[in-house]
């Protein structure tokens, strides 16, 4: 499994709409990637210290070749376009791999 984790850091001028975020952005990802080799996509939302994050999306795929497929998919640009409706943050991207 690759685990793809999307973090919205914290500052003190930033906008986040968590109830945007939860539905409608996650259910768009899980619409896109599911069919691509997606498991889950789950979304915290720590207290933002000052140095923390607003929210942090863990998105679960079955592999690197479904996570390569999910960013290649022709639908991703409408994912990726969909950010600025719920937030300011422009997002950090970590992947790992899940033992």
């Amino acid at each position: 499994m690759i685990t793809l984790f999307v973090t919205y850091p914290a500052s003190a001028d930033a906008s986040f709409d968590r109830d945007y975020y939860t539905t409608h952005h996650i259910p768009l990802v899980n619409s896109v990637w599911k069919p691509l080799g997606l498991i889950s996509a789950t979304a915290f939302f720590p207290s933002p210290a000052p140095n923390g994050n607003h929210a942090i999306c863990e998105c679960v795929f079955e592999g690197e070749s479904a996570l390569q497929a999910a960013l290649a998919s022709p639908h991703t640009p409408a994912v990726m376009d969909d950010v600025k409706n719920f937030t300011t943050i422009m997002p950090v991207i970590l992947r790992g791999t899940a033992f």
